[in-house]
């Protein structure tokens, strides 16, 4: 088991691998800008150590910074949480170069996934099913053309690299092809440094259904069941859910057998989610994320496993803690991204929270590292923290999560707290009856419910 665990990450995703790591007797050490000089982590780590000014590029980004507070501290590990570098496959070598164990998967595979052609390519070659789209890369507008018309419009074109909707534009005919293309090269050439494009298949009304996998490395895999997060704005994921609503216990074991096998084929090491559009029956690959996800505890509340033990275990070489038989999924749990924002607008709300409580009772789950007093920064992710409850349906879950918005209080910066107890009493939610445009749909007044 690794000793001394570096949390490469901030806010809340850092205070729950800091938990992780101290119910394991694992030392702590956390890294901050000097933005996050008061946050939770930095309180409750064994030690802390000062990387830089606040914006990212210059503290959380920073590689040199980071493995200089390796060195200082003497870690053995980095755990990079989400985000920031959590995917870089460079920053995996390098740690790997300094004797430094990177809990995720290997740098290749980072690079596989990373790239989403590669990784269509990839996810094919295992038996994953993916959407009908171009091979690779399209350069030649006539020859994106030609691609369109075979797989039939509307399509949309996609970034190789890159994800969050940026570099992502929908052409319905070929008249509207053009404009897409030189669109979405902009954006991907501007926001990853890649104007690379692809096209895939439209499709109209689709659920985002995600499998959580794990895999140790030496050819063993399982997967942990699905999460439903097709409540989404603008390609940001809002409210997730564990089991899916759209599928049947059969759907769910037949795809998550297809995702383990995959991996294990892969040689996978750590935690993977392999994403799909869900449509008709059918699923369509996306992408693989090689890392934890912000919706983990979902899978956390069904499976009762800890998933961030399950990173350490796999990262010291312990391998899985269960096999797929083994395997339970119990009751229905839904989370809530609580962000700082206007629940209108949805612009960034910063500033000091003046009062907060959080709800509590049986089956609730605030992931957080805010505390009353703490002023939140302008300079990183909204993200206030994360509501999570679990009951023993569907519809105790969500008799449960209409009690836990009532109790929450988050004063002195706008939340988008009031969108959600919108969305728990409308009649399209409660049914479960809704695909990746619902939400937007909704927000814009044209949804019923």
């Amino acid at each position: 088991m690794v000793k001394k665990v570096l949390i490469a990450n901030r806010g809340e995703i850092a205070l729950r691998v800091l938990r992780a790591c101290k119910e394991l007797g694992i030392s702590t050490v956390a890294v901050h800008s000097t933005a996050d000089n008061a946050a939770m982590h930095v309180r409750l780590a064994d030690e802390s150590v000062c990387i830089g000014p606040p914006p990212s590029r210059d503290s959380y980004l920073n590689i040199p910074s980071i493995l200089a507070a390796c060195e200082i501290s003497g870690a053995d590990a980095v755990h990079p949480g989400y985000g920031f570098l959590s995917e870089n496959a460079r920053f995996a070598d390098i740690l790997a170069a300094h004797g430094v164990t990177f809990i995720g998967p290997t740098a290749e595979h980072i690079r596989v996934m990373g790239d989403k052609i590669e990784a269509k390519r990839t996810a094919k070659r295992l038996g994953i099913p993916v959407v009908p789209g171009s091979p690779g890369a399209v350069t030649d507008d006539d020859e994106a053309a030609r691609i369109a018309d075979d797989i039939g419009f509307p399509v949309l074109v996609k970034a190789s690299a890159g994800g969050g909707g940026r570099g992502m534009k929908v052409a319905r005919s070929r008249a509207e092809l053009p404009v897409a293309l030189q669109t979405a090269r902009a954006e991907a050439g501007a926001a990853f440094g890649d104007d690379a494009v692809y096209i895939e298949k439209y499709l109209g009304k689709p659920r985002h259904i995600e499998i959580q996998v794990f895999g140790d490395g030496a050819g063993n895999a399982i997967h942990l069941g699905e999460r439903d997060c097709s409540l989404q704005r603008r390609h940001q994921k809002v409210w997730e859910e564990a089991n899916s609503p759209a599928l049947t216990p059969q759907q769910r074991a037949e795809i998550g057998e297809i995702c383990a096998n995959a991996v294990a084929e892969l040689g996978y090491r750590g935690a993977g989610t392999i994403e799909f559009l869900y449509e008709d029956g059918q699923f369509y690959f996306i992408e693989m994320n090689t890392r934890l996800q912000v919706e983990h505890p979902v899978t956390e509340a069904i499976t009762g496993l800890d998933l961030v033990h399950e990173q350490i275990r796999v990262a010291s070489g312990q391998g899985l803690s269960a096999k797929q038989s083994e395997i339970v999924f119990s009751g229905h749990a839904i989370e809530c991204r609580i962000n700082a924002e206007d629940p209108k607008t949805f612009a960034p709300s910063p500033g000091t929270i003046s009062h907060y409580h959080t709800p509590g009772g049986l089956g609730v789950r605030v992931d957080s590292g805010v505390y009353q007093g703490y002023k939140i920064p302008p300079f990183y992710d909204s993200l206030i923290g994360k509501l999570i409850v679990h009951g023993r349906n569907r519809t105790e879950c969500m008799m449960r999560l209409r009690r836990a918005l009532d109790e929450i209080v988050v004063d002195g910066v706008k939340t988008t707290l009031p969108l959600f107890r919108d969305l728990v009493d409308n009649a399209d939610v409660g049914a479960g009856n809704y695909d990746i445009h619902w939400l937007e749909h909704y927000l814009a007044g044209d949804a019923q419910g």
